[in-house]
């Protein structure tokens, strides 16, 4: 069995020899290399993002993608993201993706008591697989539910109904037997179905003691269950009434194992699971996650808002302005953008590395959906280098339009929200008045 690999995203994987696993830096097998080039080209192929840059012919470099994957020679990858420090613990970064993907994919939270919280060395992909035993486990002891189900059959002894027309048909000698049909009660609908196909999957891709133990006791349980064959399909079937209501919080970490809810998944001949994400996609899923609970109530928060175009050709409006949140609160109107992306407060000469793009951008958003007037701003995620808002930038002399640039807590004992300035500063610009539950998270309180 191979020892797992852990590396930050934008690490690098080589086949050198000499190189020494870190988390910058991993050393993995040709044939594993060989694959993850292949794979990286059907990225390209299919118009996603770039799973990895090859550098030379002994080395790539990982791309914004975190989670887990597995080669199929049973080799895991684990890539974290990076966390507030380039010196914190694993399970920092680790802590962070799983409570990431828990808000941003609308994954039901654990409800335990604080000694009994999962151990935080666990891979990404073995905790997933624990969620989805404990849920299922809990399901079970509770009951799976049944269904009717008519059957046709041939016995020799009577019961249900005697289908007449097919016992007419009988070739002689087989008067003796009798073409039936009755209902049985049983453990074969779509939901159990899918459950089941997700039970063995994650029973062959588990190499945790707990989670293998678990997923062989769980098999015992449901072996009258057959695998669904049709994932879309039963998915369609799933039912969401009140006898349902203790099967809806294991749905979703069946849906995230057997590929369905994933912003991005592989789905392989192997039996390996792999659970990619974009970083900078969950991370826009989870600030948009987080930030109502800091807003007043009758403030409305729409994501990937489409009404507004930069321009018109020939009586058609064309390229569409899209941006990631759109904050509303009586007749006032904020834009926001989220970037995963480290900025630099002390680089001013470096222009604290905000990108030019992203300004044209937010330019063009202020005139189209504020009519040139009022606040824009930009979230990116706090660290060491960047823990204060930047000073607002002013795209006329009126100061009429405005972009702020805000960090947005991620530590692993940070609230995990977004960050206010103080102003207005002494230099005759106003302050950022959003709607705020609290004046207190209206402040940013200095910090050395």
């Amino acid at each position: 069995m191979k020892a797992p690999i852990t590396v930050r995203e934008y690490g690098r994987l080589t086949v050198r020899d000499n190189a020494v696993n870190a988390l910058t830096l991993a050393h993995i097998d040709r044939v594993d290399f060989d694959w993850l080039c292949q794979l990286s080209q059907r990225y390209k192929v299919s118009h996603a993002p770039a799973l990895a840059q090859v550098e030379d012919s002994r080395t790539l470099q990982l791309d914004n993608y975190v989670g887990v994957i597995e080669t199929p020679t049973g080799q895991v990858i684990e890539i974290l993201p990076k966390t507030a420090n380039e010196d914190d613990p694993l399970e920092d970064g680790r802590e962070l993706i799983r409570r990431m993907l828990e808000r941003a994919l609308d994954l039901p939270p654990r409800e335990t008591a604080e000694a009994s919280l999962e151990r935080f060395d666990m891979p990404l992909n073995e905790w997933v697989i624990a969620r989805f035993l404990a849920e299922l486990d809990q399901l079970v002891k509770r009951g799976v539910r049944s269904d009717y189900q008519r059957l046709e059959a041939t016995e020799p002894f009577l019961r249900g109904q005697l289908d007449v027309a097919r016992q007419m048909r009988q070739p002689p000698g087989r008067g003796h037997h009798f073409a039936l049909r009755y209902d049985l009660f049983l453990p074969d609908r779509a939901e159990n179905r899918l459950l089941k196909r997700a039970l063995e999957t994650v029973a062959n891709a588990t190499q945790h003691p707990d989670n293998w133990r678990l997923a062989q006791e769980l098999r015992h349980l449901l072996v009258d269950v057959p695998a669904s064959r049709d994932v879309e399909g039963d998915f369609r079937l799933w039912r969401h009434d009140r006898l349902m209501a203790h099967y809806q919080g294991v749905r979703p970490w069946c849906e995230l194992i057997l590929y369905r809810a994933m912003p991005s998944a592989l789905n392989g001949e192997w039996r390996g699971i792999s659970l990619l994400f974009p970083m900078e996609k969950l991370f826009e899923r989870y600030v948009e996650s987080c930030l109502p609970e800091q807003l007043l109530s009758d403030a409305k928060l729409e994501r990937q808002v489409k009404s507004k175009y930069l321009c018109s050709h020939q009586g058609k409006e064309m390229f569409q302005l899209q941006p990631d949140l759109l904050l509303q609160h009586g007749n006032k109107r904020w834009v926001m953008d989220v970037k995963w992306k480290r900025l630099d407060s002390s680089d001013r000469d470096g222009k604290y590395g905000i990108s030019q793009g992203d300004l044209y951008q937010l330019f063009a958003y202020g005139h189209k959906y504020l009519g040139g007037q009022g606040d824009l701003v930009l979230i990116y995620p706090a660290w060491q280098r960047f823990k204060v808002p930047l000073a607002p930038f002013c795209f006329d002399n009126d100061n009429r339009l405005r972009l702020w640039v805000l960090p947005f807590e991620l530590g692993a004992q940070a609230t995990h929200r977004l960050l206010l300035p103080e102003w207005p500063a002494g230099d005759g610009v106003s302050g950022l008045a959003l709607p705020l539950r609290t004046k207190l998270m209206a402040s940013l309180v200095s910090r050395a």
